[in-house]
């Protein structure tokens, strides 16, 4: 059983900056992989991944805010 309590025992992929719970599968009930921590190799992936949807939100704001300017 899990203990974590927005769970509900199922698969969850990392969310950046709210841990690694259930990071490449789930350690709840039976059947289940066993617990897996990241490897330097992995963290580094879903940082450049994460750092890569930033910069595409970044060039969204930009243009929106251009946009408002320019409309006055």
């Amino acid at each position: 059983m899990c203990y974590q309590v927005a769970c509900g025992g199922g698969q969850h992929a990392h969310v950046p900056g709210g841990g690694w719970h259930h990071y490449r599968g789930c350690c709840c009930g039976t059947g289940c992989a066993q617990r897996h921590f990241p490897t330097r190799e992995e963290i580094i992936e879903e940082l450049e991944e994460y750092l890569k949807q930033l910069k595409a939100e970044t060039r969204d704001v930009e243009e929106r805010l251009a946009e408002f300017k320019k409309t006055g």
